[in-house]
């Protein structure tokens, strides 16, 4: 099992990032919803804790704080095209670290939160806007996954 002894620094903080900014791209996809949408972040990270050792590796990922430092991005285009980069960066270390399994653990993990997030705000009426499936979309392209 690969944990965070395996990582740099930098790979480490690539890796944590990809799951809040995940839920960014996705909550920045439609207007309206932002807090009970960025509360759905927050319970996806506190429900993972209470599997705690599945995977050592979301084990330690979920025991960290999801932050997404929110001005280093200017503008909403700005967070779609760098969140992206950094999502696809983010699998690219875990390929190059953790086994397969605990690679497509991550892109579910993230993939599940994300269609949390996505649902936590009814908009128009639907439980997933066509913005955020969009967004969905895009990120499991990002993560080299099927959105399901």
């Amino acid at each position: 099992m690969t944990g965070k002894s395996a990582f740099t620094d930098e790979e480490w903080q690539a890796v944590l990032e990809g799951p809040p900014l995940a839920g960014m791209l996705v909550i920045t996809a439609q207007r309206g919803g932002s807090f009970r949408e960025s509360f759905a972040l927050a319970k996806a990270y506190t429900e993972a804790r209470q599997q705690h050792g599945e995977s050592e590796l979301l084990d330690e990922i979920v025991s960290a704080k999801p932050q997404v430092d929110r001005k280093r991005y200017s503008s909403p285009q700005e967070l779609e095209q760098e969140g992206h980069a950094r999502l696809r960066n983010s699998v690219a270390v875990l390929e190059s670290k953790a086994t397969p399994d605990e690679v497509e653990d991550y892109r579910t993990f993230v993939l599940a939160l994300v269609r949390r997030v996505a649902a936590a705000h009814k908009e128009g009426g639907e439980s997933v806007s066509p913005g955020e499936q969009a967004a969905i979309d895009a990120i499991a392209a990002s993560l080299g996954a099927q959105a399901g």
